[in-house]
């Protein structure tokens, strides 16, 4: 696991949070794989335009923030894991809740590439 590789895989950490947070479509049509799927906390598998289809609509929450990150790039392979806490405000109470996530990345063409997501949380 190089540093380069952490670097990347931190930033690209970053900007899927934010991504997220304020339904960045075009930034995450970068980031994902044609072939990601996203494991979501009400028992849903969603493809990549379904992923896409759900985050360009109003979020749900506001500062959300991750915490205690954990990347490992599996030896011997360009495939890493990324787990964290997460936190976050509903808009509909305010109330800050909390959850886990695990997101693999594969190198592909060169590139760092989200290939999915999987989310644990408490319910909006």
């Amino acid at each position: 696991m190089s540093e380069q590789d952490i670097k990347e895989l931190t930033a690209l950490n970053l900007a899927y949070l934010h991504s997220d947070e304020y339904s960045d479509v075009a930034r995450y049509e970068e980031m994902l794989t044609e072939d990601f799927h996203a494991s979501l906390p009400d028992y849903s598998l969603l493809n990549r335009k379904e992923f896409l289809d759900m985050i360009g609509k109003p979020r749900p929450f506001t500062e959300l923030q991750c915490q205690d990150v954990k990347i490992r790039v599996l030896p011997g392979t360009k495939f890493a894991l990324i787990h964290a806490r997460m936190a976050y405000r509903t808009k509909s109470d305010g109330v800050v809740r909390h959850g886990r996530y695990t997101d693999e990345y594969q190198e592909r063409n060169g590139k760092w590439m989200c290939v999915g997501g999987n989310v644990i949380a408490e319910k909006l």
